[in-house]
């Protein structure tokens, strides 16, 4: 059965998304009470017949970031599972992370997180676990089938809600961490010396600075934007974001910190600052994180988007001696693909996207910016006493000159079938040049460097949207424009993408001419 377009459009990858504050223009209100209603009812059912219990043994926990609309979607998501006689643990403001591991910790069947992670403030969504982890795209999909079909448990008595602070038991964990990880867990105030300054972008995360870092001994002075304020004033929560990095490059010089980290609204992804205001963001963050992740595990293999910067493969294989194994976009796939390899019998300790989502195998997969963080700040303070510091692990690291990202509009109604016929004619069109390098370890659209120009092009097909988005990257300056330009001897003759981004990068008029 094909379902409802209504249906359908709240799908976005393995999250519903919808639009929660009436106002914006364009953009009207989808997440009414009863739409919401009816999705927690529909996760009750698919997470019974996934338990085999009844829905009225279920016991599921339901959190929060800071959106304005928060609230009001939390009341319809408790009050619809309690008319099913399930039983809820109301969390309240929580991190997305946290609402994984409350499903281990408190022995539940599932939770649910609403959040809509750097959307703007007039938007929100669903977020479903298990205790086995996060949901995948056709279990969204099932549950948005259920919406449609009206296909919802029945109402049952003996249902309630009640409110919990788990967020002081998941700080209480992070605490613990950084005194085994610094001091084997003999002192109460490991961090005592360190400044240590957070942004939390007034969503979900400023739980970091209050009740992880300050009471370890840590000098929190200089944190911002660490209340939660679901409008997000300041700037958008995304370590992506030029904005948000600058807000906490300039929090830690203006403080004099040693390091600052950054959350995005739901602290599901994070990113850092070193004392010298210098982003650890995408690459870097990637190349930190693996120094750190095959500290323990030699030879292991790293899984990270298709996007990475060739330099990053250098550091990986040649200067950390591990397996870098590029994948497709999207953190799921990602961090889907790091648990295939380790049931495959290889060593995968990691699981990152260049975005700030990374997942540890020692953190059951879960791609949690808390503790990344906090994994960060355990190397830098075991670093700091032997008089070195966090720089000196990525110091090998090469860095593009040039870097951009072009995103080509398909014009077909068929955009996808239109989108593989494209890549398909451009990999037969590379294979016929001899200088044209194709990439042997792609695994998503077609990838190929260029010696003279010191760079490289990515073309793909977005996950979900008629979009092909085009990555370029050079070690020289003037490289990506070099590069854009071979290309787009090809892309002309592609009608069906709008090629206005790259005709106004190389230099042409809109038309071409």
């Amino acid at each position: 059965m094909v379902m409802d377009k209504f249906w359908k459009s709240f799908k976005s990858g393995t999250d519903i998304r919808g639009v929660a504050v009436d106002g914006v223009e364009g953009e009207p209100l989808n997440l009414t009470d009863e739409v919401v209603g009816r999705m927690a009812r529909a996760f009750l059912l698919w997470l019974s017949r996934k338990t085999g219990k009844q829905p009225s043994a279920l016991k599921v926990a339901v959190g929060h970031d800071s959106r304005i609309s928060a609230d009001r979607i939390r009341s319809a998501v408790c009050g619809a599972m309690v008319s099913c006689g399930a039983k809820v643990l109301d969390c309240g403001l929580s991190s997305t992370p946290s609402m994984f591991m409350i499903t281990l910790d408190r022995q539940l069947d599932g939770s649910v997180q609403i959040t809509a992670s750097h959307h703007p403030y007039h938007r929100n969504g669903l977020k479903f676990f298990t205790p086995a982890g996060g949901l995948d795209g056709c279990d969204i999909e099932e549950i948005l089938g259920f919406c449609d079909a009206g296909e919802f448990p029945a109402s049952a008595e003996g249902g309630c809600a009640e409110k919990t602070d788990y967020m002081k038991d998941y700080a209480a964990h992070l605490r613990d961490m950084i005194r085994k990880g610094i001091a084997g867990g003999d002192c109460e105030r490991p961090l005592e010396g360190l400044h240590i300054v957070v942004d939390a972008g007034n969503g979900a995360g400023g739980f970091y600075a209050y009740d992880v870092l300050e009471p370890l001994g840590a000098d929190i002075s200089g944190s911002v934007y660490l209340e939660p304020d679901g409008m997000f004033p300041h700037h958008i929560p995304n370590p992506e974001d030029k904005e948000a990095m600058k807000s906490i490059c300039r929090a830690v010089l203006e403080s004099h910190a040693d390091l600052g980290v950054i959350f995005d609204t739901d602290v599901d992804r994070g990113g850092a600052v070193d004392c010298f205001g210098a982003e650890i963001n995408r690459n870097r963050l990637v190349a930190l994180a693996s120094a750190i992740a095959l500290e323990n595990c030699p030879g292991g293999t790293i899984v990270t988007d298709s996007t990475t910067s060739a330099g990053l493969k250098r550091f990986i294989e040649n200067t950390l001696g591990g397996v870098h194994y590029r994948y497709r976009r999207g953190y799921r796939n990602v961090i889907n693909r790091a648990v295939e390899l380790n049931e495959q019998g290889i060593d995968c300790p990691l699981a990152i996207e260049t975005s700030g989502h990374a997942a540890m195998r020692e953190n059951y997969f879960l791609d949690d910016g808390a503790y990344l963080v906090t994994m960060i700040i355990i190397k830098m303070a075991q670093l700091r006493a032997r008089g070195e510091s966090l720089a000196q692990l990525t110091a090998e690291l090469e860095e593009p000159v040039e870097e951009c990202e072009l995103r080509f509009r398909i014009k077909r109604e068929d955009f996808r079938e239109y989108g593989t016929q494209v890549l398909e004619a451009l990999g037969q069109y590379a294979s016929e040049r001899k200088d044209w390098i194709v990439a042997d370890d792609n695994r998503e659209g077609l990838r190929v460097s260029f010696e003279e120009e010191d760079g490289w092009f990515l073309l793909r097909l977005s996950v979900h949207d008629p979009i092909m988005p085009l990555n370029l990257e050079s070690m020289k300056e003037g490289g990506c424009r070099a590069v854009a330009s071979r290309l787009y001897e090809f892309l002309r003759g592609c009608d069906g993408l709008d090629l206005t981004a790259i005709e106004k990068f190389i230099g042409l008029s809109g038309d071409g001419e």
